[in-house]
């Protein structure tokens, strides 16, 4: 461990990065967010974008920093004009509800797409709803679908649910209410509320026998 944080202490940003995340977790060593941020710092300093998408999520939650939306944004911005998914989807989110920036729907679909198309689930079911609404972007159920259906592909509970009401409607896909009904199944073998509701209403069993 002497050796590792000399590395760190001497600048090399992936062991400052890995000693963030080591403190930050508790692994091997005693849970402290205040290291952890200082590490964090320390590589998001030096420009890496995975340890500036941690330090945005440490402002944005308060942990080892002062809570602040508008330093969680700054750093959010670093990172994902690197191309850090997790940082563009969590960018997004935030122009979406107008957490330490100027809400703005243009802005978050523009953020959340660039997630979304790196394969970032989160980020595929919130543009999926911006879709549907036609908040930020041009109001297409077809687009909707699309993006439910990558993320519900990814396991998302809430994209299958949605995915499936749109089979059940035959909005932006074909109608089709057996599919609809395995969409629900899968989302209610998850703990989903509503698709457990929605498939008891009909009296359809979900979990496996």
């Amino acid at each position: 461990m002497s050796s590792f944080r000399a590395a760190a202490l001497r600048g090399d940003v992936k062991k400052q990065f890995a000693l963030a995340l080591t403190y930050g977790g508790g692994l091997g060593v005693a849970k402290d967010p205040l290291e952890a941020a200082k590490w964090c710092r320390m590589a998001a300093d030096q420009g890496y974008p995975d340890a500036q998408a941690v330090l945005a999520l440490m402002y944005y939650q308060g942990q080892g920093v002062a809570q602040s939306y508008p330093d969680a944004a700054k750093w959010n911005r670093k990172a994902a004009d690197q191309g850090q998914a997790s940082a563009q989807s969590n960018l997004g989110g935030m122009y979406y509800q107008g957490l330490g920036v100027t809400q703005s729907y243009a802005e978050a679909a523009k953020w959340l797409r660039m997630a979304a198309d790196q394969g970032d689930v989160g980020a595929q079911a919130m543009l999926a709803l911006m879709c549907y609404q036609g908040r930020g972007v041009t109001q297409s159920y077809a687009e909707a679908a699309k993006w439910f259906r990558l993320a519900a592909d990814q396991g998302e509970v809430n994209a299958e649910y949605n995915l499936g009401l749109m089979y059940l409607q035959g909005l932006g896909v074909e109608k089709d209410p057996a599919e609809a009904i395995e969409w629900f199944r899968k989302a209610a073998r998850k703990g989903a509320p509503n698709a457990i509701d929605l498939l008891r209403k009909r009296g359809i069993e979900y979990q496996d026998k």
